[in-house]
């Protein structure tokens, strides 16, 4: 047949009507068990084609023929090298079905496996590694054959080299003989190091409103050092942390310098300079809260941040006190060291608490680094000036802070985790101006979360927080240094800060010490409905590091999450269960993410 001849042939086809599958797709595996079929099934093309309504019996031969290669893929994978594979479509094999032969309907599919024996490695070799590589336990003489562990002693060999400067290390060559009789595969693979390179040049495109030496800043590619893979990863973590960029591609050069150094590659793409959010929460005892923010992402050109919000709170309440919150913030990624962001943050702010009323007005600098992903800590120094009324009168405060703070977080999820740990602990010595006393401060907030169940169905989430104030007496305490117990943030159902302390006076205040606990049940009913069950409690005293007498208080209740992109959004009704206030009344609270 011609070229021209099959052309035509070929157009004609295509305009032949096609019906669709509507009978049956069988699968017979020979011996094997459920879970050998369920990964043959999730291995074929046709399992997903033949519901879909687009699908043809053209589209089902071409799926059917490259099943083939996808079954033997997936034995491969389980350690099966003498399998037997049959795909029979109305009776002929898919194999030997011309594209230009397609039938214009299809009544069955009928596909038999026999998977055949599973083999064990009878030689597992690989050579030359670098010191300390660690091969994965899969790949050793007699453990389960597969393609698998032969990719994973690969990628390990190879890494290890890279982790020691080598890298353009590769897979040199590999023999790989199965051994049918004996049910052994005997595999041996050699590993090309390459030399030793240390970094070369960085060369950065992409970004028109971004300085490029910044850029070279903040990724902090060490220059003239040995090459490390890590810092590969590190230079993209904090290109892409900066919030500037909407991509970050931090690449190798594919062939080394003869100088022994390897050129690197940063590519990235500008995000919009300014972002503008809001957002909002609603109880039936604190009233409503709105908040907003504006964001310059790049203010001078070198990935600064300028950041104005806003915030107003108690909207609604009966005693019509509303707080508000004004503050800006200015922050530079990569000084000093490319791991430590400066910043500089003033603000203005008017609480009507329940215990106090105060207006007070701050300024503060200070560096945050990163020591890992996991870690990070906070050294902040600042001034502060406070106009209060409290139970103990009106009266100024004048403090010199420093704050000293860390952050430990491995959560898998930061807006819903299913698993990991967060922990925030800060401690500010404070200088008192006047008459205002010194002292010391602490707080701590810790959270955990368990996942169980199918796809981490079900979450167990738990919370701890804890905090204590030393020097000042109760009195000469600045209000808002002092702990109370009840809302939102603390024991749901309880109503806002009610409670605190009673002073010598005679009168309702705030603690020197608070503690609370929090334990959810989470539940995930549909893949973004959610309920949830929950108690808390807690208490305060009025002595320093959790000494005196004090009652506690709890609040139990149920919630519904509804999971969205930005969060989920979150609705729960609470009861306080134990205090002055035990089943009385009931709190409903709205919000956007999880209640930690």
């Amino acid at each position: 047949m011609t070229g021209l001849n099959r052309t035509i042939l070929g157009a004609l086809v295509a305009l032949i009507p096609s019906f669709g599958f509507s009978q049956d797709l069988d699968l017979n595996v020979s011996g094997g068990s459920d879970e050998l079929r369920s990964e043959l099934k999730a291995a074929m093309s046709m399992w997903s084609l033949k519901d879909a309504d687009d699908a043809t019996p053209q589209s089902l031969v071409a799926a059917a023929q490259a099943d083939y290669a996808r079954i033997l893929g997936a034995l491969y994978d389980g350690g099966r090298f003498g399998p037997t594979i049959s795909i029979r479509i109305d009776g002929r094999e898919a194999a030997d079905i011309s594209p230009f032969e397609a039938p214009r309907s299809i009544a069955q599919i009928v596909v038999d496996v026999d998977p055949g024996p599973r083999f064990t490695f009878g030689r597992a070799e690989i050579g030359p590694l670098a010191e300390g590589t660690e091969v994965p336990e899969t790949f050793r003489e007699g453990a389960r054959a597969g393609t698998r562990p032969v990719q994973d002693a690969t990628r390990a060999g190879i890494a290890a080299w890279r982790q020691d400067g080598h890298a353009k290390a590769r897979l040199s060559e590999q023999q790989i003989f199965a051994d049918h009789p004996k049910r052994e595969l005997d595999v041996t693979l050699g590993l090309d190091p390459g030399p030793r390179l240390r970094f070369g040049n960085v060369e950065v495109t992409g970004s028109e409103s971004v300085r490029r030496t910044r850029i070279r800043e903040i990724a902090g590619l060490p220059q003239g050092e040995v090459f490390d893979p890590d810092e590969i990863a590190g230079a993209e973590r904090r290109l892409r942390q900066t919030g500037v960029f909407t991509s970050v591609a931090v690449s190798e050069a594919e062939t080394p310098n003869a100088d022994g150094t390897l050129d690197v590659a940063i590519q990235v793409a500008d995000q919009k300079p300014r972002r503008f959010g809001f957002g909002a929460e609603v109880s039936t005892q604190e009233g409503g809260k709105i908040s907003a923010f504006w964001l310059h992402r790049n203010f001078f050109g070198g990935a600064e941040r300028l950041r104005v919000d806003g915030e107003i709170a108690g909207i609604g309440t009966n005693e019509n006190d509303v707080d508000y919150k004004l503050s800006l913030t200015y922050g530079r990624p990569s000084t000093f060291t490319r791991d430590t962001e400066f910043y500089l943050k003033t603000g203005i702010e008017r609480l009507e608490e329940p215990g106090f009323k105060s207006t007070q007005v701050g300024l503060a600098t200070g560096l945050l680094h990163r020591f890992s992903d996991t870690l990070s800590g906070s050294l902040e120094l600042g001034y502060r000036y406070t106009d209060t009324e409290d139970a103990f009168g009106e009266r100024e405060f004048e403090l010199l802070l420093a704050t000293l703070g860390a952050v430990y977080d491995t959560r898998n999820d930061a807006l819903n985790p299913t698993s990991g740990f967060y922990i925030d602990a800060q401690g500010t010595p404070f200088l008192g101006l006047d008459d205002t006393e010194s002292g010391f401060r602490l707080t701590s907030d810790a959270r955990t979360y368990v996942g169980f169940g199918e796809g981490d169905r079900f979450v167990l989430a738990g919370r701890a927080q804890i905090g204590s104030v030393w020097g000042p007496s109760l009195s000469e305490t600045v209000p808002d240094y002092l702990f109370y117990s009840g809302g939102g943030g603390t024991v749901r159902g309880q109503p806002y800060q009610s409670l605190g302390v009673t002073a010598d006076n005679g009168e309702f205040t705030g603690g020197k010490s608070f503690a609370a606990v929090s334990a959810e049940l989470r539940a995930m009913v549909r893949d973004n409905i959610g309920v949830v069950g929950f108690y808390d409690a807690g208490f305060i005293t009025d002595e320093s590091g959790f000494a005196g007498e004090s009652d506690w208080h709890g609040g139990a209740g149920v919630g519904l999450r509804y999971i969205t992109g930005i969060g989920a959004i979150r609705l729960d009704v609470a009861t306080p269960t134990t205090g002055d206030e035990a089943g009385q009344n009931f709190e409903i609270y709205i919000g956007i993410g999880q209640a930690f």
